[in-house]
């Protein structure tokens, strides 16, 4: 591809011509892996976009047992993502544990069909959550290890970028399908299946099974271990769950918006759009900040503009200008720190460990944001939704000195 592209594509860091500038290249395992993210997310973003408004309207679900299925969610997944991890690192091909996890929430699509009832969907969430937790680690663990060192928020940048384009793309697809047949859920699993099963088929085909470095099993399970529960993790697992504690899920932000502005049910997944469009537009460029000024830097400045989102939509009165801010502002969020934080990671253990100590940061956050659904669902049933995010950014004000004193001289 020529000079003027903005990604020139390699398989591995190192390769390439001399004289060439490698920190402007992304490898093409890493747009390989965006590409399987992309259909992915189409997938898993259709359902997600009208779940929180189908289990509240359809399912008749109360604010605190929809807190808890979305703790579910958010939450779940922390039990598999370190074992995912880890047997990436210990077998040193992450990939083949990815393709488990891809394959588990692909089912979990069309086993929503005949789930009915709090019990049922619960458990269809949960494999799909599981099936998440699985592979994310071993796949952030093939995006490190095919990138430049110095090119790392880069390369996770241009994932999250074509990982957030399938999330624009999944609720326009569920609205049209609403549009078309209202109320037609059925319709968007059917579909969901299909796009996660294209996914699958090109991470399986196409991803190249890279060997991360030695593999845990050359340094020893107890060595691995201790790189991961070192003491270079240990401030930024407690930063990185301090803020996740108060990050409110985007469902309840988007049910917020849909009470306070009265938005009719069809074009509820278009709320999920305008905040993934920004997340869109912002993934790349806030990745190379992130690499010139700091990853630690920008991470704490994501949650500035998730404090502000917090009090936007928390104000009484909206209109459309106040309800495109909260998006926009969700959305710088999610740049500023969903491929930061495993950039910022990847560079504090070994090599081999990696899949490991990303996956140990990421088990923290979601551990943290499940516990913060089940007290803002508390919270909403008790002083309603503006008051408890009132609550959130009071605390959020609090947490962000701590957090960037943990992170101090990190990444």
């Amino acid at each position: 591809m020529g000079d003027h592209v903005y990604v020139t594509l390699r398989d591995r860091p190192g390769s390439g011509s001399p004289g060439r500038d490698v920190v402007r290249r992304v490898s093409s395992t890493v747009v390989l892996l965006g590409i399987v993210s992309l259909l992915t997310d189409v997938s898993s973003e259709m359902v997600a976009s009208v779940l929180p408004l189908y289990l509240t309207a359809a399912v008749g679900l109360s604010p605190i047992a929809y807190g808890f299925l979305d703790g579910i969610y958010q939450g779940v997944s922390a039990f598999v993502r370190i074992a995912g991890g880890y047997a990436g690192d210990r077998g040193g091909q992450p990939k083949w544990i990815a393709v488990v996890g891809y394959a588990a929430s692909a089912l979990s699509r069309v086993a929503m069909l005949p789930a009915a009832g709090f019990a049922a969907i619960t458990a269809v969430v949960t494999a799909d959550r599981l099936g998440k937790g699985l592979r994310t680690a071993p796949r952030d663990a093939l995006i490190a290890e095919a990138s430049e060192p110095s090119a790392l928020g880069r390369s996770f940048g241009v994932h999250r970028a074509l990982d957030t384009f399938g999330a624009a793309i999944g609720p326009l697809v569920a609205f049209a399908l609403l549009a078309s047949v209202p109320g037609s859920y059925d319709s968007i699993f059917v579909v969901s299946f299909a796009f996660a099963l294209v996914g699958l088929a090109v991470l399986v085909l196409f991803v190249p099974n890279l060997r991360t470095a030695t593999g845990a099993a050359r340094i020893g399970l107890r060595r691995a271990m201790r790189a991961v529960a070192g003491r270079p993790l240990r401030r930024p697992l407690a930063a990185a769950g301090l803020l996740g504690l108060l990050t409110v899920g985007d469902g309840f932000l988007y049910l917020t918006l849909q009470q306070r502005d009265d938005i009719a049910a069809g074009y509820f997944p278009l709320l999920y759009v305008g905040t993934n469009v920004a997340y869109l537009a912002l993934a790349i460029p806030l990745g190379r900040l992130a690499d010139r000024v700091g990853r630690a830097r920008v991470l704490i400045a994501g949650h500035g503009a998730l404090f502000a989102c917090y009090l936007l939509a928390a104000l009484p009165v909206g209109g459309i200008g106040l309800t495109i801010g909260v998006l926009l502002l969700l959305g710088v969020f999610y740049a500023a720190t969903d491929g930061v934080l495993p950039a910022l990671i990847s560079r504090l253990v070994p090599a081999p460990a990696r899949g490991s100590g990303i996956a140990a940061v990421q088990t923290v956050v979601v551990l943290a944001r499940f516990a913060s659904s089940v007290l803002f669902g508390v919270l909403w049933s008790v002083q309603g939704p503006g008051q408890s995010l009132l609550l959130f950014a009071a605390l959020l004000v609090a947490a962000v000195p701590a957090a960037a004193w943990l992170l101090k001289g990190v990444g």
